[in-house]
């Protein structure tokens, strides 16, 4: 029986993606003098990917990564006026409303009386946590976690933490690649729901998902209905 219900955040219960689209596109408009938009918006994937490994996921990181953009954009010469517009940007984004996605607040509200709800979210642990606080459903969740990876190993962390058995434990997520392979991968249960705005690192190669067991719902409002049959059926 599922005890547990752990959820993503960014693109699962609130917007988040589009916030990074649109500051895609200022960018490109900024350097617009010096490079065409294609050549932003691919130079920027390839610097924001690479600089994982420094800097993480997260605002910051995206915002170091525009500037290394806009540095290579202008051959080196970047003039602070282009940094400072760049941090505008950054800036707006950190203090951006958060938008819940549909059905986010009805889903919780009637999955919380039968079950312990879990935030997982993965990223900066201020921006996370500002997000959280500011999405005005933090109280729905009996436990908030705040990552920076979601792999295996971290899963099983998370539920040694609080004493959970893998077999009580649910993730809900809008990513396979952090969402549902890593607790697949450990004998874990995991809802797929998809969102066309989902970052392309977070869509793994085919060959990953071929074979793996999950399910998946066209949205959110959905789950409710899901756990009752699942309950029904691990009856």
């Amino acid at each position: 029986m599922i005890e547990i219900i752990a959820f993503d955040a960014d693109d699962t219960l609130w917007e988040n993606e589009s916030l990074y689209h649109k500051a895609k596109d200022e960018l490109a408009r900024i350097l617009s003098p010096y490079q065409e938009p294609d050549w932003v918006s691919r130079k920027l994937d390839e610097i924001e990917v690479s600089n994982l490994q420094f800097y993480g996921y997260g605002l910051k990181s995206f915002t170091l990564s525009m500037i290394e953009t806009a540095a290579e954009a202008v051959y080196g010469k970047i003039e602070a006026h282009t940094i400072s517009a760049i941090l505008e940007i950054a800036k707006r984004m950190l203090s951006a409303e958060v938008v819940l996605l549909d059905h986010t607040e009805q889903a919780l509200a009637q999955l919380s009386p039968d079950y312990d709800l879990m935030l997982v979210t993965k990223g900066d642990l201020y921006e996370q946590q500002r997000k959280i606080s500011r999405s005005g459903i933090d109280y729905c969740f009996k436990m908030i976690e705040v990552v920076a990876e979601k792999t295996p190993a971290i899963y099983l962390d998370i539920l040694k933490k609080h004493h959970i058995e893998v077999e009580r434990f649910l993730m809900v997520g809008n990513s396979l690649r952090s969402d549902i392979l890593p607790i697949v991968a450990i004998g874990g249960r995991a809802v797929y729901i998809p969102n066309e705005n989902t970052w392309f690192h977070e869509v793994p190669e085919q060959e990953d998902v071929e074979g793996v067991e999950y399910d998946e719902l066209e949205h959110l409002g959905q789950l409710p209905e899901y756990m009752a049959a699942l309950e029904r059926a691990l009856d």
